[in-house]
Order: C-alpha cells, then sequence, then structure tokens
C-alpha cells in the first residue's frame, strides 16, 4: 500500500524521484517509489498475508446493531486495489470470484472509499474492480487539509454521515513518517482518528525505514528529508499505539497476530465510540 497523494510542495521537490507510472511505460527501478507507489505491490506482499488473520463475522462483531446503512470504510494508500479487493470480500464473507449480495447480512453492507498516490494505479483499481458499486478509488492528497476535507466530508455527507466506521491504514504510516517527519506522523493518525470509529493499522517496523533508506541510496538518489531526524522510531507498533492511545482518543482492541513479513495488524477504537462490539475478553494477543 501507498502513501496518499502528498502535498504539492512534496510532489515538486521529488518529482523526478516518484512520478506516476503509466501501464504502458517502465516501470521504476525496484525502491524507485519513496512514497510506496510501487507498480505490482501485491506480487511481494499478497492480499492473503494480512486478511487471513481478520476472524470472520468482524463487521458483526465490531457493528451487531447496524442501524445505519451502509457500513462506511475508508483505506488509505489502497495501491491498486487488490488488498482493499480482498478486504471487502472477506469482511462481506464473499469467495472469490463471488459477486455483490443483493440482500447482505445484518451488519455487512460495506461501501469502501479508497485513494491512493498514483493515479496510474487509482485507474488500473478502477478497471479491475469486482464491485464498483461498493468500492470507489481517489486520488487525493491526504497530508493536505485544503484537499482532504471537502473530499471526505462530502462523502460523507452523500451518506448522512459525521464520521468513517472503519479506516483501513495498512503499510502506509512509514511512508507518511518519512515524507512528513515525526509532526507529519501524529498529525495524520490524529486525522484518521478523529474521522474513523474504528482503526486498523499495519505499522511497518524499524527495519523497514532502513530498507527503504538503504534502497534509495544504492540508486544514487537523495535520502528521505526526515529519516536520520526521526525521534519516533524504534518499535514502531508500539510507537503508533502510544500515539493513538495517548493522544487521538482511541483504545487498542485487539492485535489480530503479525503476517509473514512481520508487520502486526492493529484494531483501535474511538473512544466516543457506541460502547458495541468486541470485547476486551473477544481480544486476540
Amino acid at each position: 500500500c501507498s502513501l496518499p497523494f502528498p502535498a504539492r510542495r512534496a510532489r515538486q521537490k521529488e518529482a523526478k524521484m516518484a512520478a506516476p507510472m503509466s501501464d504502458g511505460l517502465p516501470a521504476l527501478a525496484p525502491g524507485a517509489a519513496p512514497y510506496g507507489n510501487f507498480p505490482h505491490y501485491s506480487r511481494f506482499h499478497p492480499p492473503e498475508g494480512r486478511v487471513r488473520l481478520l476472524p470472520p463475522g468482524l463487521l458483526r462483531r465490531l457493528f451487531p446493531a447496524a442501524a445505519a446503512r451502509p457500513l462506511l470504510g475508508l483505506d488509505v494508500g489502497c495501491n491498486s486495489g487488490e488488498l482493499s479487493v480482498a478486504l471487502y470480500r472477506h469482511l462481506l464473507g464473499l469467495s472469490e470470484g463471488e459477486g455483490s449480495r443483493d440482500e447482505p447480512e445484518a451488519g455487512q453492507d460495506l461501501n469502501l472509499l479508497c485513494c491512493d498516490i498514483d493515479a496510474a494505479l487509482v485507474e488500473r483499481a478502477r478497471r479491475c474492480s469486482p464491485f464498483p458499486a461498493s468500492i470507489s478509488f481517489a486520488q487525493l492528497d491526504i497530508m493536505d487539509r485544503g484537499a482532504r476535507e471537502p473530499f471526505l466530508r462530502s462523502h460523507l455527507r452523500r451518506f448522512g454521515r459525521a464520521a468513517f466506521d472503519i479506516g483501513f491504514c495498512m503499510s502506509v504510516t512509514m511512508w507518511i513518517h518519512l515524507n512528513h517527519g515525526d509532526s507529519g506522523l501524529v498529525a495524520f493518525l490524529a486525522f484518521l482518528a478523529s474521522l474513523c470509529k474504528y482503526l486498523l493499522v499495519e505499522p511497518q517496523p524499524w527495519k523497514c525505514y532502513r530498507a527503504a533508506a538503504r534502497r534509495l541510496r544504492k540508486l544514487g538518489r537523495n535520502d528521505f528529508d526526515h529519516f536520520r531526524c526521526l525521534a519516533i522510531n524504534g518499535d514502531m507498533a508500539a510507537r503508533i499505539t502510544e500515539i493513538l492511545t495517548r493522544d487521538c482518543a482511541m483504545d487498542l482492541v485487539c492485535c489480530f497476530g503479525s503476517t509473514s513479513w512481520d508487520r502486526s495488524l492493529l484494531l483501535f477504537k474511538a473512544k466516543n465510540c457506541d460502547p458495541e462490539g468486541m470485547e476486551p475478553s473477544e481480544q486476540h494477543g
């Protein structure tokens, strides 16, 4: 997954390094996607490695009443959409190749809005989506308040809502952190926490930061501006949990375990969320 469209100043600065790709153009050299917009991301981190960790019937457990229809989801950094579609299928209990249900089960009618940095990746996601009525893809500068606020609020108003029911931030935090620094990471997490009742986060561990910086140096590119001065470092799952629970009015509901590439799936819940869903006794890990 990749970082949603960065602010204009950052785009201009790094344009030569991270120009969006088109399907007909040669792929960037490995490591030359400093915002995470890898063209074939799902080939080396398959969606199945994440969704297999999530328990069946998760939406019913989180939203047993499900008074509002549909549930609204936000996937930040969707790349070309393979993981978004896999999450949608898993959350709705749809098998591979199965289309949308005409009559979704209680608590399982989901509208998923997905955004990413790369226009070509977003277009590919749109073309390939088996659920165009339920999953939408958009290019969005998530770090630009002037761009994100009206776009996301307009989407919520279409459904008469003030917040998304669940947000997904899958292997995105590192790219925000490297390109926008400690303050950018905190602001990004605070924004998602303010906009989502539940938030599923897959933080990249610190070793991935070092690997990303090393790949750029091997290509003779400039290092990430913030990498050598990041005070938020070390155990990134613990640090992100600390930020969300201490500063962003969220509680850690559970950890669903770790992928084979050593990334934890952490579920958080807004403190002001209605008291429903998973109880502490149901938590994993």
